[in-house]
């Protein structure tokens, strides 16, 4: 369990570094953070992405489905300095009022492709905004090598990119076949991925405006993880629809409605 936990505060401290250093320069293109601003992760796992915000002295709101991860994010801040700004609730984000609280900047980093029913999300989402606020989203593109997210793996298939790709039966019997155990977990992975195409449709269908939009062919969090210098798509590469989608690593984009 101890181990599980440092495990758990690395992934916390590269989140932090990502978001600080990539994630809120992006967002400060068209909004300026300050502390009178109020953020919302939702998906916020232990709370990495809110700390660079509450360390600029933001009021911070962050919402999981997991109570033990949430449970571990208060662990983490208990000693921060600005502690009594950071709310973290074990909710579904549908059960909780939008009129009750109303945010300036809505994070979302890596989660909308672990999303049922995109659509319906993207429908709601807005009655958390205040007016003039943004929505950051970043997440893999399904079709990347790693889209399917399976470093989670524990045999040798956690190497291996683009085996998501196959067929749902296959796919299963082959992580089956190597002795996986999260099987169910990596097929809902599956389910719910989504491409850049698929994600751009459902900001034009849901009458959203792109402020801001980046496509790297190497992950900023990669700089972290595997000391791998951030890559920004070339202009050609990163305008080719459907293509795109194998090679992009991450896409970033900062919406508003």
């Amino acid at each position: 369990m101890q181990e599980r936990h440092k495990n758990r505060l690395l992934y916390f401290n590269e989140q932090a570094y990502t978001t600080d250093k990539y994630v809120i320069p992006f967002i400060e293109r068209k909004k300026i953070v300050t502390p009178d601003c109020h953020v919302l992760e939702i998906g916020c796992g232990e709370g990495g992405n809110l700390k660079p915000f509450l360390d600029r002295g933001c009021q911070c709101t962050g919402i999981d489905l997991n109570s033990e991860q949430i449970q571990r994010a208060k662990d983490f801040f208990a000693d921060h300095p600005h502690v009594d700004r950071l709310r973290l609730i074990d909710s579904d984000i549908y059960d909780i009022d939008p009129l009750e609280h109303q945010y300036d900047v809505i994070m979302l980093r890596d989660v909308i492709e672990h999303i049922h029913d995109q659509e319906r999300f993207m429908r709601i989402l807005p009655q958390f905004l205040k007016p003039h606020g943004v929505v950051f989203f970043a997440f893999p593109p399904w079709m990347m090598p790693f889209g399917g997210h399976q470093q989670i793996c524990k045999s040798k298939l956690s190497k291996v990119p683009y085996f998501h790709l196959l067929p749902m039966a296959w796919y299963k019997a082959l992580l089956q076949a190597c002795g996986e155990t999260s099987v169910d977990a990596l097929a809902e992975i599956k389910e719910t991925g989504i491409t850049i195409e698929r994600f751009e449709r459902i900001l034009r269908k849901e009458g959203y405006n792109t402020l801001e939009k980046e496509l790297y062919f190497i992950n900023p969090n990669y700089e972290i993880k595997f000391h791998l210098r951030p890559r920004k798509a070339l202009p050609l590469f990163r305008t080719i629809p459907y293509l795109r989608d194998f090679y992009i690593t991450a896409g970033y984009y900062l919406v508003s409605k």
